[in-house]
């Protein structure tokens, strides 16, 4: 890992003392000039760190310096590359714009010098080196938010792992080159962090932004994270481990984080969890990690405005209304002034996005609306009337004015608009700011269990579910109100994954799992535009890992790059 590109690793709010500190790692290794002068960590500001290296870009809001040298807030802000990574690569997404980078991840077609995955990769070892830096200075002081931090660690080693293989490896801060770890080392050092620190974490509960402990990782993540990487430790280890991935999902079905399933004034329970004020309506019961967010708090450009601003264009969101007699549809918000027409003014939703950032790049492939429409008869209709023809809520799919297949990658009408994150409260109030958004990013909620559950529960029982992995499918199908079924195969809960979590950063990990992504069973599931052709082309299986930095080649001796790189 290339230190040297971790600024604010001490950021200045976190310690106390009278000498100064340049951003470089190595200038953590100080002893005061003045020998009477002490050092006191601030703990609290170092704890919350570890958390905001997710959340925000760097010290300073969004037109302030990135905490990693030489990039900037939106190429190293977490959420977005994870995004990116993860969804742009797949048939759930595709972007219009030319930024560096973007058309790689289109086409699959990324090398060694992408950079925006040089940002995620330095990203998440920003988050380590701050996690090793709590551990070591803060250690001792507070038994429950030391093993957070611990968990916090495992966390963005696990997106190492998942992402690029065989990766730096180190759990201290060091003035040498650290080691490479193998990806089925790093799994077994993951599960070990997080079966020694679980219990020693905040009990489960479902909170709301009001209650203390909101935003912390609880027991339930411990338990959700270990399901996940039980889920994919075929891909991982070359070991399946269906049954544990059963029994820690089901650990979290059973707990206090249950399905938020009431809607609002119009909205689906479904929509809330994406809402500007998530964090209060009810639905963050159901997240086990949020994000925190906040239009005046939390400025940044990397995190939930980027997912809600990237995939909306002003045009969206309109309603079909009857004036004098004939029907016209119009953008939410429009006055009608028209005498004796009994419509004097049209505002069913106000403005659903509420901000006004609208950056129209991200949309969906034609192969992930087929989920919702398998005929290819996805409407040109706008949110509310396609959730209502699909009969599934999570079908927030814009239309009017869009082409379903993609025929053309540069311009955002071709393809279907995806309006799943939005800055309006379920409960009316008014946001904080007109520019950044209020909505908390779920980076782990428990619907996920229930589809860890339901696929391992598949695959112990031969590719079909029992009745037991059948009622998770069922419970997230009736949250929707969609029709419910007596069994479910893989492929099916695969295309129950892509319902339930799309644009939630875990699309290129199932496909991978489920062989459809690189290798010799790629070319058994294509999307538009994948690998570069129109029609779609199968990836080799060296794909299925990104490439490790060339500057972290070039600067660490001890890596050895991935195969087809």
């Amino acid at each position: 890992m290339k230190l040297q590109y971790i600024k604010n690793i001490l950021p200045a709010a976190a310690v106390v003392m009278t000498v100064g500190l340049t951003s470089c790692t190595k200038d953590l290794d100080v002893t005061p000039i003045d020998p009477s002068k002490t050092m006191v960590p601030d703990e609290a500001a170092l704890y919350t760190k570890c958390y905001a290296n997710m959340a925000v870009q760097g010290q300073t809001g969004q037109g302030g310096d990135c905490d990693i040298d030489g990039l900037d807030g939106g190429t190293a802000g977490f959420v977005r590359q994870l995004w990116n990574a993860n969804e742009l690569t797949t048939d759930e997404a595709i972007c219009a714009w030319g930024d560096p980078g973007i058309p790689a991840f289109n086409y699959n077609q990324w090398d060694a010098s992408h950079p925006m995955l040089q940002g995620f990769y330095y990203r998440l070892y920003t988050g380590i080196a701050y996690c090793n830096h709590y551990l070591e200075v803060c250690g001792g002081m507070d038994a429950t938010r030391e093993a957070e931090v611990r968990f916090l660690r495992a966390l963005y080693y696990y997106h190492l792992m998942d992402c690029f293989g065989n990766v730096p490896f180190a759990t201290a801060l060091m003035s040498t080159s650290p080691e490479q770890i193998q990806r089925a080392d790093l799994f077994k050092w993951i599960e070990s962090e997080l079966l020694e620190v679980k219990d020693l974490m905040l009990a489960p509960a479902a909170r709301k932004d009001t209650d203390n402990g909101y935003g912390r990782a609880d027991q339930d993540a411990a338990n959700l994270l270990l399901a996940r990487l039980y889920l994919n430790a075929e891909v991982y280890t070359g070991t399946a481990r269906w049954q544990e991935a059963k029994e820690y999902a089901e650990k979290v079905i059973n707990g206090p984080h249950k399905l938020w399933t009431t809607g609002t004034n119009g909205w689906s329970a479904y929509q809330m969890l994406f809402m500007g004020d998530n964090g209060s309506n009810g639905a963050s019961q159901e997240a086990i990690l949020p994000l925190l967010q906040d239009g005046v708090k939390t400025t940044a450009w990397c995190s939930t405005l980027f997912l809600m601003a990237s995939t909306w264009k002003s045009d969206m969101d309109q309603s079909l209304y009857t004036v004098n007699g004939t029907q016209t549809w119009l953008p939410s918000g429009t006055k009608d002034n028209t005498p004796g027409d009994g419509v004097d003014t049209v505002l069913v939703k106000s403005y659903a996005y509420a901000t006004s950032e609208l950056w129209a790049g991200n949309r969906a492939r034609s192969q992930f609306v087929a989920k919702f429409f398998p005929n290819g008869d996805a409407p040109q209709v706008n949110i509310q009337q396609m959730y209502q023809a699909a009969g599934d809520d999570r079908a927030l799919f814009f239309g009017i004015g869009r082409e379903l297949t993609v025929t053309t990658p540069t311009e955002f009408t071709s393809g279907y608009s995806v309006g799943k994150y939005r800055n309006t409260y379920a409960s009316g109030g008014a946001p904080h700011n007109s520019q950044f958004i209020d909505t908390d990013y779920f980076l782990m909620r428990s619907a996920e269990a229930y589809l860890i559950a339901a696929e391992a529960d598949a695959r112990i029982n031969g590719g079909t579910t029992t009745q037991t992995g059948t009622g998770y499918i069922n419970q997230l199908r009736q949250r929707a109100n969609a029709t419910t079924l007596n069994s479910y195969t893989t492929d099916q809960i695969l295309d129950e994954r892509a319902r339930e979590l799309y644009h939630e950063g875990f699309r290129r990990t199932d496909l991978i799992r489920y062989g459809y992504f690189g290798g010799q069973n790629s070319g058994r599931y294509l999307w538009d535009w994948k690998g570069g052709s129109q029609n779609g082309a199968s990836l080799p299986a060296f794909r299925n890992l990104f490439a490790i930095p060339a500057e972290d080649m070039n600067a660490n001796p001890n890596l050895k790059q991935n195969e087809g790189y």
